[in-house]
C-alpha cells in the first residue's frame, strides 16, 4: 500500500546554504524516523512559501545514497494571508505494510505550529 509520509521545516533568510541545511535535517529525520528504503519510495513533493526562491530544495536529496532514481516535484505553496512564512513542507509517497497510526510525520523548527497534534510528545 502507499502511504503518505509528512514534514515541515522552516528557514530564517531565503539562503541556499540554510534552505538545503533545513531540508537535509528534515530528510535525515523522515528517513530514521520511518525506516525509509529509496527503492520504495514512488514520489516525493516538495513544496516553498513564496519568499522561498534562492534554490530548489530538491538538491539537497542528491546528498543522499540511493535517491538519484526517485521521481520529486518542487511547487510553490498558496500564498494564504498570515500563514507560516519561510517554510519547506514535504510529501513522501511511501510503499509500506505500516499502519496509517505507525507512520511518523516530522515537524521541525517553526513548522510546528502547523501540526502540534503530531509533534506534541505524549
Amino acid at each position: 500500500m502507499i502511504r503518505g509520509v509528512r514534514g515541515a521545516t522552516t528557514v530564517e533568510k531565503d539562503e541556499e546554504s540554510m534552505i538545503l541545511s533545513a531540508t537535509e535535517e528534515l530528510f535525515h529525520t523522515l528517513i530514521k524516523e520511518n525506516s525509509i528504503d529509496p527503492s520504495q519510495v514512488a514520489s516525493l513533493f516538495i513544496s516553498v512559501t513564496p519568499d522561498i526562491r534562492s534554490v530548489f530544495p530538491s538538491k539537497a536529496l542528491r546528498n543522499f545514497k540511493d535517491w538519484k532514481y526517485v521521481p520529486i516535484m518542487n511547487m510553490q505553496e498558496i500564498p494564504v494571508e498570515n500563514s507560516l512564512q519561510k517554510c519547506i513542507r514535504v510529501m513522501i509517497h511511501l510503499n509500506t505494510d505500516s499502519a496509517q497510526q505507525e507512520i511518523h510525520h516530522v515537524y521541525l523548527n517553526r513548522a510546528t505550529v502547523l501540526r502540534p497534534d503530531l509533534t506534541e510528545k505524549e
